[in-house]
């Protein structure tokens, strides 16, 4: 199966060969499609089909829980299960990683399900799950000998990368579409780097970005040139979800779709803890979710497509709103494998996903976290997914850098003239009294 992405041409290390041990037990970049092993470098399509490269490690690796909770906590406690060298806990970086797994009984009585768990990554540096995807990249693109630090976004990656850089001493530059949320325009602003708004959508920006690659060849754009390493980052939010459930794996998942990378790595995760022993490799069901405004891969799954359309977005998730996502073909392959799915969620049902999370446990989700929790919901109504399984489902980033998709749907509950009798009858109408 081919991924729906336009054809690009392999970069190569501008520092040439990087030392033994740059990138820990990873031991080559292998083709998605045809199976062809590269040498490990700054490489992401096969020069062979040109399909997307991942990364392969020693399959002779050998690493304990103890080993992993001796680890700093962070996503470094995983190293020997990353494309990143053993002394890369000492990098002067932002250490993201090992994020809360809340336990949601009060959303789960209410939505019908028994255990419900939410794996919330707003508590990240920069408040996103970007933070590791980056840190990985940051790693990588340090190895390789890159200069400058740069990605296209739609947000949350443009935060992450920006003051990864900020951390690591170094220059970066971040492209995004001009009618992104503005308060991820300033949080990315702030930490002083080069942001360029693009007259486009994602995929506009993602296009001009992957010119650029080709052209400044000292820069690491950590979702293009050193997409493989970048994308490892994904698996963590897999292992700290079996650490932190003593050792196992959910039966369910649920994750926000937007190129696909982080549903097919939460599943490359769970795979490679059960062959190396780490946990009981049980059966578990991965489930993708989709704004109804940017959902291709929830239409190619709902009319039993192995193609992915692209699709001109047109959704309050913006974090999720692209429309030729890289890796749609193989998040199909993980639901229909898993027996799991790929549903959508309208702007509404995610704005009503955001508040249901925050009425019942206390997580202000951005959009992304909405449509997740939104299908969620779609899913048990729908009989997909099974209510008496352990289920997961991920917060991928902290509802601050979206209030204008709540902004006019929430509010104070009265305005009153200071007296103990206007607080007093507006109290009764809510009530509470």
């Amino acid at each position: 199966m081919t991924a729906s992405t336009s054809t690009v041409v392999p970069t190569v290390s501008p520092a040439g060969a990087v030392r033994p041990g740059a990138f820990g037990n990873a031991v080559a970049l292998s083709c998605r499609e045809c199976g062809a092993a590269q040498e490990l470098g700054a490489l992401y399509a096969c020069p062979e089909c040109f399909g997307p490269l991942e990364v392969a490690y020693d399959t002779d690796v050998r690493v304990t829980r103890a080993d992993i909770a001796a680890g700093p906590q962070s996503l470094w406690r995983y190293q020997p299960l990353l494309p990143v060298p053993t002394d890369v806990a000492t990098f002067r970086g932002l250490d993201p990683g090992m994020t809360r797994l809340v336990r949601a009984d009060h959303l789960a009585r209410e939505l019908g399900i028994r255990t419900l768990w939410v794996k919330d990554d707003s508590g990240n540096p920069t408040h996103s799950f970007k933070d590791r995807v980056v840190a990985v990249a940051l790693t990588a693109a340090r190895e390789l000998g890159f200069r400058v630090l740069a990605c296209p976004s739609t947000g949350n990656l443009a935060n992450a990368t920006a003051a990864a850089a900020a951390r690591a001493g170094i220059r970066s530059v971040v492209l995004v579409p001009k009618d992104l949320e503005r308060p991820k325009v300033l949080t990315t602003a702030v930490y002083g780097g080069v942001l360029v708004a693009v007259d486009g959508t994602y995929d506009d920006v993602n296009r001009l970005a992957s010119e650029i690659a080709g052209e400044q060849e000292d820069w690491a754009f950590v979702n293009v040139n050193v997409r493989p390493y970048y994308a490892e980052g994904s698996k963590t939010l897999a292992f700290e979800v079996a650490e932190q459930l003593g050792w196992r794996l959910p039966e369910q998942v649920v994750v926000p779709v937007a190129s696909g990378s982080q549903l097919t790595k939460i599943d490359k995760g769970f795979g490679e803890l059960g062959r190396l022993g780490l946990v009981e490799p049980t059966p578990y069901r991965v489930f993708g979710a989709q704004a109804a405004g940017c959902s291709p891969v929830a239409t190619a799954y709902s009319q039993g497509h192995d193609v992915v359309r692209p699709v001109r977005p047109d959704t309050i998730a913006k974090s999720l709103a692209i429309g030729n996502p890289a890796d749609g073909p193989y998040v199909l392959d993980v639901a229909r494998r898993t027996g799991g799915a790929v549903e959508s969620v309208t702007d509404d049902e995610i704005r009503e996903g955001i508040r249901l999370l925050a009425r019942t446990e206390g997580i202000f989700a951005e959009t992304a976290g909405g449509v997740t929790v939104a299908t969620l919901k779609k899913l048990l109504e729908s009989g997909q997914l099974d209510p008496d399984a352990e289920t997961v489902v991920y917060n991928t980033g902290d509802g601050l850098k979206t209030l204008d998709a709540i902004a006019d749907r929430v509010g104070p509950s009265a305005t009153i003239p200071p007296t103990y009798d206007a607080f007093e009858r507006a109290v009764e109408r809510e009530g509470l009294a």
